[in-house]
């Protein structure tokens, strides 16, 4: 009988003085978590995605850089988010991505896509408290304010 390798997944959990001072208390505030993730370079032309992990105080434990798309549109794996938040024991999420082309307006894809993390989420016992959309100029909308999630 040939013995099989399985890998291990596993998790590190870096103490860093900087996230152990952030509290998420409004839209404002995860906006100014996450433009500082976004690269300024690159938020003009090409669409991402990022997510913050929140304990039950609403203090970041962590962030996934997300995923990269194109000019118009970016692919997001809801499994690969709530995983990382399950081994991070994340309580809450915050998701956010950018419209290259500056409009705030959400598309019915955007929609569609927080309604799926909502609905996971709830399965899940994680709230998906907000889904920013940023613009290069420095501006975003927030799902929350909105009235939207």
């Amino acid at each position: 009988m040939k013995n099989t390798l399985i890998n291990e997944v596993s998790l590190i959990y870096p103490k860093s003085k900087e996230t152990e001072q952030i509290f998420i208390r409004n839209s404002k505030q995860a906006f100014e978590v996450f433009k500082d993730m976004f690269d300024e370079n690159t938020i003009t032309f090409q669409e991402e995605f990022k997510v913050l992990y929140l304990n039950r105080a609403n203090k970041v434990i962590g962030a996934y850089q997300g995923f990269k798309g194109g000019i118009t549109g970016v692919v997001v794996d809801t499994r690969i988010i709530f995983s990382i938040a399950l081994k991070c024991l994340a309580v809450t999420v915050i998701v956010a991505h950018n419209h290259p082309s500056g409009n705030l307006t959400p598309s019915e894809e955007d929609k569609d896509l927080t309604r799926k993390l909502k609905s996971a989420g709830k399965f899940l016992d994680i709230n998906v408290l907000d889904h920013l959309i940023l613009s290069p100029q420095g501006e975003y909308l927030s799902f929350a304010d909105e009235g939207m999630i």
